[in-house]
């Protein structure tokens, strides 16, 4: 019978021996374990090689770069992700997107939930769907219930581009793409969002490519 732990235990091992300063290859779009749901974390590894994962994911992260990325990003299908959002997007952006600081932190196990029934579209991306970006509309307050990687447990609400972040690296944990859920006709190569649609709201693109934002 095989030990699906310890399959866990030596992949996490591997990639963690195949790092290339701090840094680890990124799955894309295709591979199976982007659509499995990951297995809860319950302690398969060890205090010493969770921290070394955690730390490699948020190398990885940085070097893409990127606001977040879950486990399963990473070719290791279990719940974990971290997010950080520190990028300075100017005065419009921040307002437009609520897209407030993000420190780093680590989401084990998380869910959530949306609070209230406001909602918000905008363009996101994925590093595991590389090149393209499109217009997804999320819940604009959600409930984040998880613990972080010391065993604290964590219930708070997050608001505007903090709560986009948290949904979309959860959604990996449940093996779904932002794609999924996206504005189908708002796609658009990432060369072409910089040249025409990266205003602060995607309004101008929903007139000129045909699609509608809220409500969804």
């Amino acid at each position: 019978m095989i030990d699906d732990r310890q399959v866990t235990v030596d992949a996490v091992r591997e990639l963690l021996g195949g790092a290339h300063g701090g840094v680890v290859p990124i799955v894309t779009a295709g591979n199976p374990v982007l659509r499995s749901r990951a297995a809860r974390y319950d302690g398969q590894l060890d205090s010493r090689t969770l921290a070394e994962l955690i730390e490699v994911m948020r190398a990885t992260m940085h070097d893409a770069p990127g606001v977040g990325l879950a486990a399963p990003q990473i070719g290791i299908p279990l719940q974990i992700a971290v997010v950080e959002d520190l990028f300075d997007v100017g005065e419009a952006v921040t307002h437009a997107r609520e897209r407030t600081p993000l420190p780093f932190r680590v989401l084990i196990n998380p869910r959530y939930t949306p609070v209230g029934s406001r909602t918000a579209g905008f363009y996101e991306g994925c590093l595991s769907v590389p090149g393209y970006q499109a217009v997804v509309t999320r819940a604009a307050e959600v409930r984040l219930e998880c613990t972080d990687e010391t065993g604290r447990e964590i219930d708070e609400v997050t608001v505007g581009w903090p709560a986009r972040i948290v949904a979309h690296e959860t959604d990996h944990l449940a093996g779904r793409l932002y794609i999924d859920s996206a504005h189908t006709r708002s796609l658009t190569t990432t060369e072409n969002y910089g040249e025409l649609w990266s205003d602060p709201t995607p309004e101008r693109a929903a007139q000129a490519l045909g699609f509608a934002v809220d409500p969804r």
